[in-house]
């Protein structure tokens, strides 16, 4: 099927902007690092069953060695450390910013899939990078005293960056790891390592009672399992298949109108207020990351 992995990318965007929103609700409700464990736990019980289903098996205990490593070290990367970042900034900016922020990651991975998998960086990604910090910083920077100021704090704009980081550096790693693989597989992988990265979070710092507590919020659990289904579920899953298809710069290009498709939702649904610099800087960044395909 012609251009099934760009196809596939764009339902990643789909799929994340529905996730993006509900684990803004979830995370400021039970707190950012609760939420993580939770919707991992719940991603892989389905990931679980699908598999079962599929394959018999509820554990990809078949992998070659070398693939469990690279796919493990993309859980640690991108599932731990990239989502922790970008959650936790979900909870302080809101997920329309933070998902703004993400458009950088299109950028990075395009950049590491150059230094690593040895794909094509022309003068026009150069000029892509361009193009989508501007954006970036046309709706996320304001006038206050007459000079530039953020719209809102540097930390969550640093936990956003972090995010956007970690998520490629996932991405790439995953490209290498998942081969011919089942995407929803190699996923399940990427999210053992992530859980027991967080469980051994908890069990270092002693905050288990924060995952019970927040098991116990029936309003947080329904955000947090719709988040889950969506974007750890089917969102990661897709990405996967996607990079089976086409390139990481592709895939992640689409995967990044999420910015851009998150801002209806925000509008009619939580009557946010956004400014016509937001929206022009959202499809401004979105528009500097599609050069990719140039």
């Amino acid at each position: 099927m012609p251009y099934f992995g760009e196809l596939i990318s764009f339902l990643v965007a789909c799929c994340w902007t529905i996730s993006a929103i509900s684990f803004e609700r979830a995370g400021k409700m039970m707190g950012s690092l609760p939420m993580n464990l939770i919707r991992l736990l719940i991603a892989m019980l389905l990931l679980g069953i699908y598999t079962r289903v599929l394959y018999g098996r509820f554990l990809p205990v078949h992998m070659p060695a070398e693939q469990l490593i690279w796919l493990s070290l993309s859980g640690v990367v991108g599932l731990f450390l990239g989502d922790m970042c970008l959650f936790k900034s979900y909870t302080l900016i809101g997920s329309r910013f933070s998902q703004l922020i993400m458009t950088l990651a299109p950028l990075v991975a395009g950049f590491m899939g150059w230094v690593f998998l040895d794909e094509k960086l022309s003068v026009i990604n150069m000029l892509a990078i361009m193009v989508t910090l501007s954006g970036i910083a046309l709706a996320i920077l304001g006038k206050e005293n007459g000079s530039l100021k953020l719209k809102f704090p540097w930390r969550g704009f640093l936990y956003a960056i972090g995010g956007a980081v970690g998520q490629s550096c996932g991405l790439v790693l995953s490209k290498v790891g998942v081969g011919s693989l089942d995407p929803f597989e190699a996923t399940q992988v990427r999210m053992i390592a992530a859980t027991v990265c967080f469980f051994a979070l908890f069990s270092l710092t002693g905050r288990w009672n924060s995952v019970f507590s927040g098991l116990k919020s029936k309003t947080a659990m329904l955000y947090t399992t719709t988040g889950s289904f969506f974007g750890a579920f089917l969102g990661i899953s897709f990405s996967l298949l996607a990079l089976q298809y086409t390139s990481v710069g592709v895939a992640a290009t689409l995967m990044a109108l999420t910015p851009v498709l998150i801002i209806a939702p925000s509008v009619w649904f939580y009557h946010q207020k956004v400014s016509r610099s937001e929206i022009w800087g959202a499809i401004l960044s979105v528009a500097g990351v599609s050069l990719f395909f140039l």
